[in-house]
């Protein structure tokens, strides 16, 4: 699999990007890669890590680099998400309604604030 094509950081080896953790030669078509849905896997990260071939110092960067940008999401706890399922628990209910957009300007003159359009 090519290179996702927002790379934040590149090393050795490994690079970081809007994907996730890839490795750079693409001769391995993506077997070593690491999904951002799975950066915080610890077995996966030790098996990719104990692969041989894989330089380690780079690996544990880009992981570090990773992990600060992609943080882990805080799963919700599977009792919990049946309860509220089945209603015996209850959910607070996010309001469908936007909030109307607020537009002010205090102190300025109009023909002197930056104008701004619509691109189609």
């Amino acid at each position: 699999m090519a290179l996702h094509r927002d790379i934040f950081w590149v090393g050795r080896q490994w690079a970081v990007t809007g994907a996730g953790i890839q490795a750079i030669d693409q001769r391995l078509r993506g077997v070593l890669d690491i999904e951002i849905a799975r950066l915080w896997d610890d077995d996966l990260v030790q098996s990719r890590r104990a692969k041989p071939g894989v330089n380690a110092v780079d690996f544990d960067s880009a992981l570090t680099l990773a992990r600060e940008r992609f943080p882990q999401t805080p799963t919700p706890d599977p009792i919990v998400a049946q309860l509220e399922a089945l209603g015996v628990v209850e959910a607070p209910v996010a309001s469908p309604v936007l909030p109307a957009m607020k537009l002010h300007v205090e102190g300025r003159l109009a023909r002197f604030l930056p104008q701004w359009r619509v691109r189609r």
